[in-house]
């Protein structure tokens, strides 16, 4: 069987869409309130959160940044979040990576969601 990563009912992509996506709404709010304020990608990732769980995002994208956001929130990555400094280097660089992908439908609506988002963290 071919897959075709932007055909919709390739069923080993969906279920690593969805997989991502329970993952990530499981664990993104725990690691965005233990980061902020510490790492300069917070915002940008919560904007690509929010772009991900739009209605009108197109099914790769969401792909792309659900796959992003649970890099981000597995404690097991490369570089494991307890190493000082280096720790977020890999994750900052795979949240770079996705949202300048991704830059043209991070909509201005998803990064006021993150503004206010960000304030609320902060309150």
């Amino acid at each position: 069987m071919e897959t075709n990563f932007f055909n919709q009912e390739d069923d080993q992509h969906q279920y690593n869409r969805e997989k991502n996506q329970k993952y990530v709404k499981k664990g993104f709010w725990a690691k965005t309130k233990r980061i902020a304020g510490k790492v300069p990608f917070v915002k940008d990732s919560v904007a690509m959160y929010y772009c991900a769980i739009d209605q009108k995002t197109p099914l790769w994208v969401k792909g792309v940044a659900l796959a992003a956001l649970a890099y981000l929130i597995n404690p097991f990555d490369v570089m494991p979040d307890a190493i000082p400094v280096l720790g977020f280097t890999d994750d900052a660089t795979a949240i770079f990576a996705a949202v300048k992908t991704l830059d043209k439908f991070i909509t201005n609506e998803h990064k006021k969601k993150a503004e206010e988002a960000m304030l609320d963290l902060e309150g």
